[in-house]
C-alpha cells in the first residue's frame, strides 16, 4: 500500500474546503474541516493498535487489558468508517454530532470538551436538510481514502510521523487564516514570526513552557519543537502549558496538541487575565521558564471579567479597573487603559515568569511609546531592569491586520543592562528588503530570520539595523521605546546634478519638436 504523505493529507483537507466554498464563511471552515481529519486519524490510530494487539494476544482476557490501557477509545459506532457507512442517513449531522460527543465522554482527560463549540448540524451554518447532509457526505467522501494508520504514514526528513500530520493541520489552519479575514489574528501566529519567537527564547527541553493566548497552539508547539529539535530528542516530553478564552481556538489547540503527539500538554479554556487557570499548590501563578504569546492587539474592555457587580460595579458609578481588583498584583506598576490591554497581558506574562525566565511577545507599536498609564508600566518595567530587546517587524506580517508590529523581549535577573533595538521592517546595506514583499502578505524568509537572530544573540551595533542603547539613554527619552529613537534608518538621497538634468530637458524637448514636425508632414500627405 502507498505510503500517506504530507501532500496527501493537504490534498483532502483542500478537498474538504472545496466541498464548503461558497456554502460558508471562510472564516468558519476550520470548524467543520479540522475536526473531520481529527476523527479520523483517532479512528484509524485506534484500529491499527487494536489490530497488532490481536495479533500479539491470543488470550481474550489478555487482549481486552491490553486494549484497556491503550490511551484512547473510540468505539465503533463513533468512529470515521461508521459515519462513512452511514453518509446516506438523513440524520447525518445528528450522527456526528453524537459520534463526536461520545468521543468526548470516552476520553474525558484527553478530550472533554473538545468538540463542544461545532455543531454539525446547524441548518444556520450548513444549508437546509438536503444541503446539510449532501455537504457533509460529500466531506466524509473528502476524507475516506486517507489512510492516517501510524504505520502508513511517510514521515519528513528529520521528523516523527505524528509531526507529518501536526505540520499538515497546521499548514491548513494557516491557510483557513489567510481567507479569514479579520478573524485570523485571534487564532494562527505565522510560521515564520513562531520560528524566530521560538529561537529568541532558546528554550531547553526541561524548561515549562507557556503562552497565555496561545490560540489553535502553533506558536506554543513550535518552541516546544525548537527544544526537541536543538537537543536532537523528539522523543523527550514537553511540559507546554497554554489559556485560551475562544472555544474554537481552545479546540484547534486541544486537536493540534495532540496530533503533534503531545498528549500531555495543559490547554485550558478561560479569560487569561480575570481568571488564570495556571495556578500552583498555594493558588499563586505558576511561574515558567518559557513564555511566548501573540496577543489580542488593543483589546477592548479587557478587564470586564473583573467587574463581578455588573456595569456600575454596586458604586453607583461606572465601573474602573483597579489594581486590588486583581488577587494576582500583575497591576501593581498601574491599570493599562480599558481600551487597551496589550500592557495587561504583558504584565500577566512577566508576573509569571521564573527567575531567569524569557518572554517573547508579539505586541503593537503603540506599547513602545503611549504615554499615560501605559507610560508609567512601561517605566517601572525598563526601571526594573526586565526589558531585553525590542525588534520591529514589517507591516502586514500578520494574519487579519496590516498593521506593523513588534516582538517585546524580557527576562528575569539579567547580567547587563542595555536594550537591543532591532528594525527589521527596511532595507539591508545594499537596499534589500530584510523580508520579501507579496502582494497579499509579507514574509518573513531563512535569511531574514538568520539575520535578526544573530543579531539578537550578538548585541552590537548593526547601522540601519539594530543598536544597543543604554538605560539612561532611554531614561533620557522619557521611556519611549519607539524604535527610530534608536535605530537611524534614514538613508540619504544622491545629490541631483542640475546641470545634467538641464541638458536632459533640453534633450527631450529636441527629440519632440523633430517628432512634432514629422508628424505635421505625415499630417499633410494625408491631406488632413
Amino acid at each position: 500500500m502507498m505510503a500517506t504523505t504530507r501532500k496527501d493529507i493537504e490534498a483532502a483537507l483542500w478537498r474538504g474546503a472545496n466541498t464548503f466554498r461558497g456554502a460558508i464563511d471562510a472564516a468558519n471552515y476550520k470548524d467543520y474541516i479540522l475536526p473531520i481529519l481529527f476523527v479520523k486519524y483517532l479512528s484509524d490510530t485506534y484500529l491499527e493498535k487494536v489490530d497488532n494487539l490481536k495479533k500479539a494476544y491470543e488470550n481474550p482476557v489478555r487482549l481486552q487489558r491490553a486494549i484497556d490501557r491503550l490511551p484512547f477509545v473510540i468505539k465503533e459506532e463513533h468512529s470515521f468508517d461508521w459515519l462513512y457507512d452511514n453518509r446516506y442517513s438523513d440524520n447525518l449531522g445528528e450522527l456526528i454530532n453524537v459520534a463526536l460527543r461520545g468521543i468526548e465522554d470516552d476520553n474525558p482527560s484527553l478530550f472533554a470538551g473538545v468538540f463542544r463549540s461545532i455543531d454539525f448540524n446547524s441548518e444556520a451554518m450548513l444549508g437546509n436538510h438536503k444541503q446539510k447532509n449532501t455537504r457533509l457526505r460529500e466531506l466524509l467522501e473528502d476524507f475516506e481514502s486517507l489512510d492516517l494508520r501510524p504505520s502508513s504514514i511517510q514521515p519528513e526528513e528529520g521528523k516523527v510521523p505524528a509531526d507529518t500530520i501536526g505540520d499538515a493541520y497546521e499548514y491548513m489552519i494557516g491557510e483557513f487564516a489567510g481567507q479569514a479575514g479579520k478573524k485570523a489574528g485571534s487564532f494562527f501566529t505565522p510560521s515564520e514570526v513562531s520560528e524566530l519567537m521560538a529561537r529568541i527564547v532558546d528554550p531547553k527541553i526541561s524548561d515549562t513552557m507557556y503562552d497565555p493566548t496561545c490560540g489553535s497552539g502553533s506558536l506554543l508547539i513550535k518552541t516546544g519543537k525548537t527544544a526537541q529539535a536543538k537537543e536532537n530528542n523528539a522523543i523527550k516530553k514537553l511540559t507546554l502549558y497554554g489559556q485560551e478564552m475562544n472555544g474554537s481556538s481552545w479546540s484547534m489547540a486541544k486537536m493540534n496538541m495532540f496530533l503533534h503527539d503531545i498528549l500531555d500538554a495543559k490547554i485550558l479554556w478561560g479569560d487569561t487575565l480575570a481568571n488564570p487557570l495556571h495556578l500552583d499548590s498555594d493558588g499563586n501563578l505558576m511561574q515558567f521558564d518559557v513564555i511566548v504569546a501573540n496577543m489580542p492587539f488593543s483589546q477592548d474592555k479587557w478587564a470586564a471579567g473583573f467587574n463581578t457587580g455588573g456595569a456600575m460595579n454596586g458604586k453607583g458609578k461606572e465601573f474602573k479597573m483597579e489594581a486590588s481588583l486583581d488577587k494576582y498584583h500583575r497591576f501593581d506598576w498601574g491599570v493599562p487603559p480599558a481600551s487597551k490591554g496589550d500592557w495587561a497581558f504583558l504584565l500577566h506574562m512577566i508576573a509569571s515568569l521564573k527567575s531567569g525566565g524569557r518572554i517573547a511577545a508579539v505586541a503593537p507599536h503603540g506599547v513602545l511609546f503611549r504615554g499615560a498609564s501605559e507610560g508609567r508600566i512601561r517605566q517601572n518595567v525598563i526601571e526594573k531592569n526586565l526589558l531585553d530587546a525590542v525588534i520591529g517587524l514589517p507591516a502586514n506580517l500578520f494574519y487579519g491586520t496590516s498593521i506593523p508590529a513588534c516582538i517585546i523581549v524580557f527576562k528575569k535577573n539579567r547580567n547587563r543592562d542595555d536594550v537591543l533595538f532591532i528594525d527589521a521592517s527596511g532595507k539591508d546595506e545594499n537596499g534589500v528588503l530584510r523580508y520579501r514583499k507579496d502582494k497579499n502578505q509579507n514574509r518573513l524568509e531563512p535569511k531574514h530570520i538568520e539575520d535578526i537572530v544573530n543579531a539578537y544573540k550578538n548585541r552590537t551595533d548593526i547601522d540601519k539595523f539594530a543598536r544597543v542603547a543604554t538605560l539612561d539613554e532611554i531614561k533620557a527619552n522619557g521611556y519611549n521605546l519607539n524604535i527610530p529613537r534608536y535605530v537611524d534608518t534614514f538613508a540619504e538621497e544622491a545629490l541631483v546634478d542640475i546641470e545634467e538634468v538641464k541638458t536632459n530637458i533640453a534633450n527631450i524637448q529636441k527629440e519632440l519638436a523633430e517628432v512634432e514636425t514629422q508628424m505635421a508632414k505625415y499630417l499633410k500627405e494625408l491631406g488632413l
